[in-house]
């Protein structure tokens, strides 16, 4: 089955840019039609969707985060990766990275695929 990774480093200074990649097995980003999406859950709020790359190569950005937010592929090693830059310690959240024939949405309901999440901590 499909299963989603993401990695990257668990502590960002502020003004840093923080980057992590979702490295997918069991199927391909590439298959027609699917949307690959990063996603956030800050301590004691909601989930918040942040932006997607869809099959195609295009991306999707969350107006609210889009001029710090850059999501790109490497689909040689079937891997797709977010940067949020200049973060400040409000951008700490677990970050998670899903994957369905959607994008925008912030419900766990409307994806196929979730990976397990990956904390990152924005401290000096």
């Amino acid at each position: 089955q499909v299963q989603l990774q993401e990695s990257g480093p668990g502590l960002v200074k502020p003004s840093q840019t923080l980057s992590l990649t979702c490295t997918v097995s069991g199927g391909s980003i590439t298959t027609n039609y699917y949307f690959w999406s990063w996603i956030r859950q800050p301590p004691g709020k909601r989930l918040e969707w942040m932006g997607a790359i869809a099959y195609s190569g295009s991306t999707y950005y969350s107006p609210s985060l889009k001029s710090r937010t850059s999501i790109s592929r490497d689909t040689s090693k079937n891997q797709f990766t977010l940067q949020l830059s200049s973060v400040t310690p409000e951008d700490t959240a677990v970050y998670y990275c899903a994957g369905g024939q959607t994008y925008g949405s912030s419900s766990r309901a409307e994806y196929d695929y979730w990976g397990q999440g990956t904390q990152v901590t924005v401290s000096s």
